[in-house]
């Protein structure tokens, strides 16, 4: 359904960091940067879904949305704990604990947030 999700950053070098190492634990290809103004980097592939980082295009500060969640596949539980621990590691902040049974049937999800306060997700089928 979805081509692409893109979020702003304030801090493109932390953000790329933290979703360099989380995307890398799922197996999401990191495409790098795609464009110069403003700048912008590219994870995953257009056939499957495309996420995208940017500073805004407005000039004004990044800020996340109250309610909103991204979330992105894992396959496994150990996948899941992965994502969540390199996030941790790279500049991001716990939400809840680390992956847990989700409200979902047979899932585990995690959450945290990203170095500008996107709150971010990972989901497990178990």
């Amino acid at each position: 359904m979805y081509f692409h999700v893109m979020l702003g950053a304030n801090d493109l070098g932390a953000s790329t960091r933290f979703y360099d190492a989380t995307f890398a634990v799922l197996g999401v290809s990191a495409k790098g940067q795609f464009r110069n103004d403003p700048p912008a980097f590219m994870y995953g592939e257009p056939g499957t879904g495309l996420f995208l980082l940017t500073k805004p295009q407005d000039g004004k500060e990044a800020c996340h949305a109250n309610g909103g969640t991204v979330m992105f596949k894992a396959g496994s539980k150990a996948m899941a704990d992965a994502w969540y621990e390199a996030g941790l590691a790279n500049g991001g902040s716990d939400v809840s604990g680390p992956p847990a049974p989700g409200a979902l049937p047979d899932t585990v999800m995690g959450y945290l947030r990203d170095p500008t306060g996107n709150k971010v997700a990972v989901v497990a089928f178990v």
